[in-house]
Parts: structure tokens; C-alpha cells; sequence
């Protein structure tokens, strides 16, 4: 292995100079300010955890973990994702708190990749977990929140894809006896390679109907009428109450306003393995990755010995800031200069034009020679305090 560079830094990871982490810091107070709004409050957690509470109870493979050791030979981890987290900081320094909790977030999670090659393995969030309330009120509250925060880093017309995890397990588990079977069928919708998807149904050993009933479930962007229908053809009690638990959803997201801008696709899985019931992913015009995703995880708690209902999303900062078209808007940028001897005056001048609001920068007259500050405006102080503008 060859030493790096002074100028590289470790693969996955990278440097924000001034204008995006300005733009990053916008987003993420635009964000803040509406889960304030809707009455979560701000947590952090560390970044390196324990593996053996967080890292295991964590749905990111440990392939993609980050992970060292302490001085007493304890296995830490860089946090691998901020539900599991949190998820601690609730059954320990929150346990005595009022449930339900609202609580948000701004931070960074850590996952190795296997071709780092143009992916981040520094990854930043801004997400909330609504902890201690199941139902569908709770999961309308979050999706709509989710759409209001896209909206306010100027996201105009986001498309929600709404799903149900738990759904389509049941109603897959209704026509195929076969676990192995399930599972690579969820692995191709994962990925969304509807070829492969086809492809194994073929295999099964179905009925002609029931390879309909799942073609016509997984079929993008069903209408309100298409799953209302397909309800009628479960098995069990089971589904039927999942069916209905998506339309109380779809009914609270009318109350919030915001079903314009959802679309129900029931062969969205996610790439976590803790979500149980309804997932969602949000998506800007034109963009094919998701900006946000989340939903409901009913069982993350027990890893932590408790019985918790939970709901949340995370938005992906690192794909906002290529989405969003908000710019910083800046103050005015003053540079200064100033004879040795004038040093006084010039900071009493420098002290009104920051109390009016102005970015001023204070150098002695003969730093000049070197490279002018990227500023809107230079003042000069020099000879018997007479100001220049240049």
C-alpha cells in the first residue's frame, strides 16, 4: 500500500468548500424549521457506538460497517444509520419521557462500499422517528411532514411512491409456500429488476390467476381502485387488514392535503430489513434516485428490550443539495485595510459595517500585495484616516 498524498483523503468521503456547505446549512435549516413546526425536537448521538447494541441491532450489513477498537478491547462502530441510535438514547436516557416522542435529527452516517468509486461512504441525513404511537394518523403525520420538508428546500411537485411492506409479504405468503422462493422475489423488486421478478414467478408452480393477482399487486402506480380491488381477492384476515390499513393512510394523507402527491406501488420493498409495514420513498421531477425514504419499523425495540411502535424517514442532504434549486443568499463581503498605526479606527469602522448586517474580512494594508479576498467591496484606511473605496 502506497502512502497518500497530503491533498488525498480516504475513498467515499469528501471535502464541501464554502458555497455548498453554505448551501448544505440551508437546506438543513429550511428543514429544521419545519420539524420544529410540527413539534419534534432536536437529539444527537455519538458517532461511534458499541457493536454489540447498535451495530447488531442495526439493519446495515456488517460488510459495510465501519469498525475499530477502544482501549479496553471493546468492538465500536461509526454509526452505520441514526434509527438505531436513537432508538438507544430512547430506552435509556428517554424512558422516563411521555410517549409518543417526536424527535428529528441532522447528522451523518457511516457505510463502507464495496465499489467506492463515485459513492459517498460518508453520508449526511436530516430525519425524524415518531416513536410510541402506531396507527395510521402517525404514519400520515410523517409522510406528509416528509412532503412539506421537500417542499420548503424548494422541491416544487414531489411524488411520494407509497407501499407496504408487511402487504406484500402477506400476500405473497397467501400463493407461495416457498420461503426461499419469496425472498428472491423480494430481492429483484429490490433492485427493481421486474424482468428477473417475472421471470421467477414463471418458474413457480402458480396458477394462472394467482401469477395475475401478483403481477397486477406489483404493477407501478396502482390507482385507489386497482388495490381497493385486489383486497377483495386475499386470503386471509391477515391481509384483508392490511389492505385496510393502507387505505386508513390514504384517507389521513387526504386530511393532511397532500394526496396529490402520492402514488401507491406495492412492490416497493426498501433496502432496509426492519420496515414492517407501511414504506415510502419521495422523488423530485425528473430524478430517478429518491431524495427521502422511511416508514414504519414495529420491531426495531425489542433490541433494545422493549415493545415500541415506531414510524420515520430520513432525507438523503447529499441528494438535495444536487436537487434543490434554493442559493444561499449572502450578506454583503467587505474586506478592510488598514495602516499599522490606524488599526483602532479601522476596527471601529469594521464593528458598524457588521453590526449593519456586512461580512467584513481585516487585514493590514501590505497583506494588498498578495491576493485580493473574494469580497463585493475594499475600503482602505490609510494617511491621516481618510477611507478609499476600491
Amino acid at each position: 500500500m502506497t502512502k497518500p498524498q497530503t491533498f488525498e483523503k480516504p475513498m467515499g468521503f469528501r471535502d464541501f468548500p464554502p458555497l455548498i456547505a453554505e448551501k448544505k446549512r440551508l437546506l438543513e435549516d429550511r428543514v429544521r424549521e419545519q420539524f420544529v413546526k410540527w413539534g419534534y425536537q432536536e437529539v444527537c448521538t455519538p458517532a461511534l457506538e458499541f457493536f454489540d447494541t447498535v451495530g447488531q441491532s442495526s439493519q446495515i450489513p456488517v460488510s459495510r460497517m465501519f469498525k475499530c477498537m477502544d482501549r479496553d478491547g471493546n468492538l465500536l462502530v461509526l454509526r452505520p444509520d441514526q434509527t438505531a441510535p436513537i432508538a438507544r438514547l430512547v430506552t435509556s436516557v428517554l424512558k422516563r419521557e411521555p410517549l409518543p416522542l417526536r424527535l428529528f435529527y441532522h447528522g451523518t452516517v457511516f457505510r463502507a462500499q464495496e465499489k467506492e468509486a463515485g459513492r459517498n461512504s460518508e453520508k449526511f441525513q436530516s430525519g425524524v422517528e415518531l416513536v410510541g404511537q402506531a396507527g395510521p394518523e402517525a404514519d400520515g403525520e410523517v409522510i406528509a411532514l416528509a412532503v412539506e420538508s421537500l417542499q420548503a428546500c424548494g422541491i416544487g411537485a414531489p411524488t411520494i411512491v407509497l407501499s407496504h411492506v408487511g402487504l406484500l409479504e402477506g400476500f405473497l405468503r397467501e400463493r407461495i409456500h416457498r420461503d426461499e422462493a419469496i425472498e428472491k422475489l423480494k430481492e429483484t423488486l429490490e433492485v427493481r429488476d421486474l424482468v428477473a421478478f417475472r421471470r421467477i414467478l414463471e418458474e413457480l408452480d402458480l396458477s394462472l390467476e394467482e401469477r395475475k393477482e401478483i403481477m397486477e399487486l406489483t404493477k407501478p402506480g396502482l390507482e385507489g381502485k386497482d388495490w381497493q380491488k385486489l383486497s377483495a381477492s386475499a386470503k386471509t384476515e391477515e391481509v384483508r387488514d392490511k389492505f385496510c390499513y393502507l387505505k386508513r393512510v390514504w384517507d389521513q394523507l387526504q386530511i393532511f392535503g397532500c394526496m396529490s402527491q402520492v402514488k401507491v406501488d406495492l412492490s416497493l420493498v426498501g433496502s432496509l430489513g426492519y420496515y414492517t409495514g407501511v414504506y415510502f420513498e419521495g422523488y423530485a421531477e425528473g430524478m430517478g434516485f429518491p431524495l427521502v425514504s422511511g416508514g414504519r419499523y414495529d420491531q426495531l425495540y425489542q433490541s433494545f428490550h422493549t415493545d415500541l411502535p415506531a414510524t420515520g424517514f430520513a432525507l438523503n442532504t447529499d441528494r438535495l443539495l444536487e436537487a434543490s434549486p434554493l442559493k444561499p443568499v449572502s450578506p454583503k463581503r467587505i474586506a478592510v485595510f488598514y495602516e499599522p498605526h490606524l488599526q483602532q479606527e479601522a476596527y471601529r469602522k469594521v464593528r458598524s459595517l457588521r453590526e449593519e448586517g456586512c461580512a467584513v474580512i481585516m487585514q493590514p494594508v501590505e497583506s494588498r500585495a498578495d491576493r485580493t479576498p473574494d469580497v463585493d467591496e475594499v475600503l482602505t484606511i490609510a494617511g491621516e484616516g481618510e477611507w478609499s473605496t476600491c
